[in-house]
Parts: C-alpha cells; structure tokens; sequence
C-alpha cells in the first residue's frame, strides 16, 4: 500500500533528490517507526478488538 499526501514526483522536484524505489510504502513506513503494524484485511477485525480491549478501562476491585 502506499500512504502519503504528496506524490513521489512532489517530492523529489521539492527535495531535488531521488527517493528509494519502496519510499511511501506501509513496508518503508514500518521499517522507519511510522506505522506500528501492517495488517491483512482477514485479521484486520480481530487486531482492532485486541487493540480496543487493550485500552478500555479495567474494573476497579475495591480491597
């Protein structure tokens, strides 16, 4: 998949620099600390409620 807002062209005329062949891919993204995680479409529903019940509130057991 490729993620960004300008295109590969944009960028290179404004850097005036050629980027990598992978540049704006999740794979390049991943490998650089801007994505956590690259999920396929089959495990996408169970990753995002993993993630939800990972982050709800917990019970608070009064001692």
């Amino acid at each position: 998949a490729l993620i960004g807002f300008a295109g590969r062209r944009v960028i290179e005329q404004t850097l005036r620099e050629k980027l990598p062949d992978d540049f704006q891919t999740a794979e390049y993204l991943q490998d650089h600390g801007f994505v956590d995680a690259i999920v396929p479409r089959p495990k996408l529903r169970s990753t995002l409620a993993t993630l939800l019940e990972l982050h709800r509130k917990s019970k608070v057991v009064a001692a």
